[in-house]
């Protein structure tokens, strides 16, 4: 049936032929000019030719790009007119504002272009640090000259340098140039940047109407010998009839010709440059709505995700952890200019559960605590899954009960919610009053919080699970001014033109090895919550340290950093690799136990001593001190109590003697 479908389309060529002495347009068949077939989709129609077949079969090609960019400045735009709406001010038009904002000049000549459409990749960002873009004209060029051929050819340099003042300006060669070009090439400082430049030099030059010039554009790009040399000979005749010197003439078309090869569109950059300006101007001026829509537009990508809500953090933006009472299924801002994370990003909910979340809060008022959600909302929607992933993100945070308290009360509140639907579907009243336990009691969660309470690692692995990223903290936040002293580099502050070697610590959040001739090797992600690098380990690092490489472990990566030609980013290829406590161990100096004179009692110095047996064997000494009310010493234990200072004896120390009482010491 498609097939059927496909043939009988019409075409909009045109047959032109004679009918009773005059001329008529019959209708034709797609298929009268090219072999179609139905993609894989079944969707859609294609053609069995290439572009140039089609064309040449009479057809005409269109492109329609589609940008997902419009739809970030659509949703930001309705979050900003939506509080301006509340304030009493008029909507915001973004087809009007000024084009010549200083503030968002300011943040382009910064490079804070993280979310900008097309500025945002790092060899664009040290572009636009070159550039110094301080007018409209400049994003045009700037979209236009990030390309290969451009940035090979050396004209992006000659660009900057007449921008800046470091070149004399010429039209478009120092040698060989004319008057009548300058209106032309003023506006790219004489660099022949555009097509529509070549086809300006050749009307306004020798004479070519519009549609010759577009001729000439298309056999430059095409560089054909013959081609060539033909509109070389028109161009000069074209030359001389205008009254110009044929030799000028002819060195200035190879001038076009050779700058014609990169020449791009610009009408397409210009376009493209306007939507890179709009994104800048809504990020300088409305940037929590922005950053929102920009991570609306990625709930499914994590990885995305998280690079922005690093953004925000360095933009000084509040991010909320998901909210049953306050959240949507995008990204949203709140009255005090606030991201409330959407409900949508939260892995393990999916839509159909949001949808009945948000359709039961907005007809019966926010929701009081767990077993109030639980009564009210959808079984069969929000299931047990939907709830614990809730739970697990912090979407119930802001009712003031802890995680692990509403998990431990998860299957009660269920139970109550379910003999609740129950009884009402029959038509009657539980006979000791409602099954729900929240009317009249003080703490619903009495009996819960007798559990075990999460650790942070638990809550933050939590978030990650059904995030994908850490909202609330971090792993690492815990060791941040511990690993600071042996791994002094954040991974966003690493740089690829820094001399020898650089030392990070993160968390592997994944891992993948693959054979090569010469062994294993492998490729991890390391995260340290400002950002992530994949860390490249080969063989001979990854059999000696193939049991630290482990997802969410924390460990100390040495190597060489260097620009990834894949995606623009940076890449580590690891020379060495520590766990913490290896870390600990050689950078160490010695570990202090303060122990004062109410402390002591029975059986303590036994507890002190089993504790630090247990992690004997290292080379970090131990030192005590002691003190008393009028009395203070300072003890150093003997060798053989030297110890690993590891995790689990920082930890055992600070149960027996207290958490601000034990310290490490780094040289």
């Amino acid at each position: 049936e498609i097939w059927d479908m496909a043939v009988q389309l019409e075409g909009i060529t045109r047959n032109v032929g004679k009918h009773a002495g005059g001329v008529v347009i019959a209708p034709s068949k797609l298929t009268d000019f090219s072999p179609l077939f139905c993609d894989q989709a079944g969707g859609g129609l294609v053609t069995q030719y290439d572009k140039g077949d089609v064309e040449d079969a009479g057809l005409v090609k269109f492109d329609f790009l589609g940008l997902r960019t419009l739809t970030i400045i659509d949703w930001a735009v309705r979050m900003v007119n939506a509080t301006r709406e509340q304030r009493g001010e008029l909507p915001l038009d973004i087809s009007q504002i000024p084009l010549n904002d200083g503030d968002s000049f300011t943040l382009l000549q910064s490079a804070e272009t993280t979310a900008v459409f097309q500025l945002e990749s790092r060899g664009m960002k040290d572009l636009i640090k070159r550039l110094r873009p301080d007018c409209f004209e400049d994003i045009v060029a700037l979209v236009a000259l990030f390309r290969p051929g451009p940035l090979q050819s050396g004209m992006v340099d000659n660009f900057i340098n007449r921008k800046h003042g470091r070149e004399a300006l010429a039209y478009p060669d120092r040698e060989y140039q004319h008057e009548w070009l300058k209106p032309i090439l003023e506006p790219t400082y004489g660099i022949i940047l555009y097509q529509e430049q070549v086809m300006q030099i050749a009307q306004e030059l020798a004479g070519y109407t519009l549609g010759e010039a577009d001729l000439l554009r298309r056999a430059m790009g095409k560089k054909k010998p013959e081609e060539m040399a033909k509109q070389r000979a028109v161009f000069e005749d074209g030359a001389r009839a205008k009254g110009v010197d044929g030799q000028l003439a002819i060195k200035i078309f190879d001038l076009v010709e050779k700058f014609a090869g990169y020449g791009f569109n610009k009408s397409h950059s210009a376009a493209y440059a306007l939507v890179s300006y709009q994104t800048a101007w809504l990020k300088a001026h409305y940037p929590a709505p922005f950053m929102a829509a920009v991570m609306s537009s990625e709930l499914d990508n994590t990885d995305k995700i998280v690079v922005f809500v690093e953004e925000c953090r360095r933009m000084g933006l509040s991010l909320k952890l998901p909210d049953i009472n306050e959240g949507q299924y995008m990204f949203t801002v709140n009255a005090d200019d606030e991201i409330i994370y959407g409900l949508g990003a939260i892995k393990g909910l999916g839509e159909g559960p949001i949808e009945n979340i948000l359709k039961t809060r907005d007809g019966d008022g926010p929701f009081t605590d767990l077993f109030d959600f639980c009564a009210r909302t959808d079984p069969r929607r929000v299931n047990r899954r939907a709830i614990d992933a809730l739970i697990r993100s912090g979407a119930f945070d802001n009712l003031g009960t802890e995680r692990w308290v509403l998990m431990a009360s998860l299957d009660d509140a269920l139970k109550a919610a379910e003999q609740d639907a129950n009884n009402r579907d029959a038509g009657m009243d539980d006979l000791f009053g409602e099954v729900v336990p929240t009317a009249g009691v003080t703490d619903v969660y009495a009996d819960f919080r007798k559990v075990r309470p999460w650790s942070s690692k638990e809550r933050l692995g939590g978030e990650k699970e059904t995030l994908g990223l850490y909202i609330s903290g971090h792993p690492i936040d815990e060791y941040e001014s511990e690993v600071r002293k042996f791994a002094p580099t954040r991974i966003v502050d690493l740089r690829a033109d820094a001399k020898g070697d650089q030392v990070i610590a993160g968390l592997v959040n994944s891992t993948r090895t693959m054979k090569t001739q010469r062994g294993t090797m492998a490729v991890l992600q390391l995260d340290d919550r400002t950002a992530r690098i994949e860390v490249t380990v080969y063989s001979e690092t990854y059999n000696e340290h193939r049991e630290l490489l482990q997802k969410d472990n924390i460990i100390i990566v040495e190597g060489r950093v260097a620009e990834d030609d894949y995606n623009g980013g940076l890449v580590m290829r690891a020379r060495g690799v520590r766990s913490l406590d290896q870390a600990r161990q050689d950078y160490a100096s010695e570990l202090t136990i303060q122990i004062s004179d109410d402390m002591v009692s029975d059986g303590f110095a036994d507890q002190l001593q089993q504790t630090l047996a247990q992690a004997t064997g290292g080379s970090c000494p131990v030192w005590l001190e002691y003190s008393q009310p009028h009395n203070r010493a300072r003890v150093r234990c003997g060798e053989r109590w030297q110890v690993v200072p590891s995790d689990e004896l920082l930890q055992a120390l600070k149960e027996c003697v207290g958490s601000d009482r034990v310290s490490l010491n780094y040289r």
